[in-house]
């Protein structure tokens, strides 16, 4: 038999939750605003090579990406997250040009990682994030992380909590990955097979190991902020001393190394503590990135971002009971009430939406009762009947349900007492 259901990892939006996605989504388009960021929308999959970038470490590129080979044989990829796709656009439009750098930019749409479905992570989830291309200074870092904080805070979430370390330069983190081979060498045989690998592409990828998290080794693995030279402990200084000037609370995590090779200088990522989270708890997370410009074929320049999982933030919408979208209801439902008047209702219900009125009518040639149900359904405003006296009359007969009031009115008067009735409905 035919297994017609969604694949495993994937999820239906239905009609009764696309609301608070809808409200999710316009808040969050919003705050670009107010940033001045502009929105750019990237292909769905690109060239595998914009994702695998040579010795790539992380389990994303070794594990999850979905890859295959088109028509053309080429090696394509479906997005597993947005920033190489951006700077890759950044490159190949030349928006390095931009007279008034930097660039911010916005994305948001699906991205696709061959994961272990459960709450807070799926197969195809939904990702917003921000980058900020083409300027290297440590107040920008600030900016970023504020545009997050803002955005999460700003939705009513309190149980809050920004982590916050830096990488460093090349210099500090060669210095650095010496130190962890050293120290991890001999616990190699007590390690996972994934962090053999690591060991070898890159040491920093063990601490952010998810089988091997509580072992001792990680406990007493010398920390990074020992092998900063003086340019990236200063850097961090002046990304610290911004946040604290903004008032932004945050801990410095040592462990913090986030999930892509690509980082530089600070990551950062924003945790909620809400006990409901269950292990996703992770809701928006980035950092600063130098090098991937210049991979892709540009000049030599910086940039930072984040991303935050949508259906995580929603999650930690409905843990601590916040609220983003209500059904306000219609603003009329015509109900009618004999086969004669079904054209005129239909001619009705038409009219009013071009007059910008949202409404609704009968289709199934109903008891009035069963009509009367869809508009309590609808939380329709104003209720409409179209019956035989109405059609012999040329009027109308309407009831404001929130005050039960009843009029009966000339046919050609519906628009100025539906604005009457709905003073506030733009």
């Amino acid at each position: 038999m035919t297994n017609y259901q969604m694949p495993r990892g994937t999820q239906d939006i239905l009609p009764n939750e696309i609301e608070k996605w809808h409200a999710l989504e316009e808040y969050l388009q919003k705050f670009t605003t107010l940033y001045h960021y502009k929105e750019i929308r990237t292909p769905i999959f690109e060239h595998t090579e914009v994702f695998k970038r040579g010795n790539d470490s992380s389990d994303m590129v070794n594990k999850e990406m979905y890859t295959f080979m088109d028509n053309g044989a080429r090696s394509l990829t479906l997005r597993p997250e947005g920033t190489a796709g951006v700077c890759r656009s950044f490159v190949e439009n030349k928006l390095y040009g931009n007279p008034d750098l930097p660039v911010k930019l916005y994305y948001m749409g699906p991205m696709m990682r061959y994961e272990r479905p459960q709450k807070g992570r799926q197969r195809i989830f939904n990702q917003f994030g921000v980058e900020v291309l083409g300027v290297k200074n440590p107040y920008l870092d600030v900016e970023t992380i504020a545009l997050g904080y803002s955005i999460l805070s700003g939705l009513g979430l309190k149980d809050l909590v920004v982590q916050l370390n830096t990488l460093g330069d090349d210099e500090s983190r060669n210095n650095y990955r010496e130190a962890l081979k050293k120290h991890f060498h001999g616990y190699l045989d007590e390690l996972c097979v994934d962090c053999h690998r690591r060991y070898e592409q890159n040491p920093l990828r063990i601490l952010d190991c998810k089988v091997d998290h509580d072992h001792p080794a990680m406990k007493s693995a010398p920390k990074i902020s020992d092998y900063l030279n003086e340019e990236s402990r200063d850097y961090f200084e002046k990304v610290k001393a911004g946040l604290d000037a903004l008032e932004i609370p945050y801990t410095v995590e040592d462990r913090l190394v986030r999930g892509l090779d690509y980082y530089t200088h600070t990551v950062f990522e924003i945790v909620s503590v809400n006990e409901d989270m269950g292990a996703q708890a992770t809701l928006l997370a980035g950092g600063r990135y130098d090098g991937l410009i210049e991979y892709f074929g540009g000049p030599e320049m910086s940039g930072i971002g984040w991303a935050l999982g949508m259906e995580r933030i929603l999650l930690a919408l409905e843990a601590e009971n916040i609220e983003i979208a209500k059904d306000e209801g219609i603003d009329a439902y015509v109900l009618c009430l004999c086969k004669e008047a079904q054209l005129e209702a239909f001619k009705l219900t038409t009219m009013l939406r071009s007059h910008g009125f949202i409404c609704d009518t009968d289709y199934q040639q109903r008891s009035f009762k069963a009509q009367f149900k869809s508009v309590e359904r609808m939380k329709a405003k104003i209720a409409i009947l179209v019956g035989e006296d109405e059609l012999a009359s040329h009027t109308l007969s309407l009831k404001k349900i929130d005050t039960q009031e009843q009029f009966k009115i000339p046919a050609d008067e519906i628009i100025t007492k539906m604005d009457e009735l709905l003073e506030e409905r733009f």
